[in-house]
C-alpha cells in the first residue's frame, strides 16, 4: 500500500493515524473558523496530522428544504480563508464536473460522496486535476467494487487516491460496519483507507426529514 503525500503529511504511511474533522457543512464563517481552530489546537497537542473538513454545498440532503449550506463560491472563499490563517490541508465534497476546478484551487482533497462513488464523470474530472481524490464507498457497494473506482482515477493519471468506508446499508434506515472492508480494501486496493465513523453511525432517512443517527456510539467504533 502506497502512502498519498499532501504537503508534510503522509496517509497510511509509518504514522498509522491522521484526523480528518470538521463541520459536515459550512453552517458560517464564524462556525467554521472556530471549529478549525479549536480541532487545530487539539491536533497539535496530541501530535497527530490534521486535515479540516467542511462542505460548501451538501446536495443529497434528505429533505429538499433542509439547509444546504453557503454554495460553492462563498464556501470556498470560507475555506480558503481557514487554509491560509491556520495552514492547513482541506479536505471538500464535489458533486458535479463543473464544481470540480474551482475547489481544486483550495481543496488538497477532492471527495466524491458515496452516491456519486460510481459516477464516471465527475471521477476522473476530479483525478486529472491532480489533487488528491478520496472516494467515498457506496453503501450499497462491497469493498472490492471500490477496485473499479480507484481504477478510474489512476487510469486518468492520477495515483494519489484514498477510500473511505462509511457504513453498508443494513435493511431500512440502517448501516453497519464490516470491519473486514478496512483491510480489505488497503491490502486488495493497494490504498490508504479512511473510516468515516460519524457518518457510518447515521439512520438514513430516519429522521423524517432530517439526519439522525446514533452518537452515543461514535467512541466505542472509531
Amino acid at each position: 500500500m502506497n502512502p498519498v503525500a499532501i504537503g508534510d503529511l503522509a496517509i497510511g504511511g509509518e504514522r498509522r493515524f491522521a484526523l480528518i474533522a470538521g463541520p459536515c457543512v459550512i453552517e458560517s464563517p464564524e462556525h467554521a473558523t472556530r471549529l478549525a481552530g479549536e480541532l487545530v489546537t487539539i491536533a497539535f497537542r496530541l501530535g497527530v496530522p490534521f486535515i479540516f473538513k467542511a462542505s460548501y454545498d451538501k446536495a443529497n440532503r434528505t429533505s429538499g428544504t433542509s439547509f444546504r449550506g453557503p454554495g460553492i463560491k462563498e464556501g470556498l472563499r470560507v475555506l480558503a480563508a481557514i487554509k491560509a490563517r491556520f495552514g492547513v490541508p482541506i479536505l471538500t465534497d464535489v458533486h458535479e464536473p463543473s464544481q470540480v476546478h474551482a475547489a481544486a484551487e483550495v481543496a488538497d482533497i477532492l471527495q466524491i460522496p458515496a452516491f456519486l462513488s460510481r459516477q464516471t464523470d465527475l471521477i476522473v474530472c476530479a483525478a486529472r486535476t491532480g489533487r488528491v481524490v478520496n472516494i467515498k464507498k457506496g453503501q450499497f457497494l462491497a469493498p472490492d467494487d471500490m477496485a473499479h473506482a480507484v481504477a478510474k482515477v489512476r487510469d486518468a493519471g492520477n495515483a494519489r487516491v484514498l477510500v473511505t468506508e462509511r457504513g453498508t446499508s443494513f435493511g431500512y434506515h440502517n448501516l453497519v460496519v464490516d470491519m473486514r472492508a478496512l483491510p480489505m480494501m488497503r491490502t486488495e486496493l493497494g490504498v490508504p483507507v479512511v473510516f468515516d465513523v460519524t457518518h457510518s453511525l447515521q439512520l438514513p432517512g430516519g429522521g423524517g426529514g432530517v439526519t439522525t443517527g446514533l452518537a452515543q456510539y461514535i467512541e466505542p467504533l472509531a
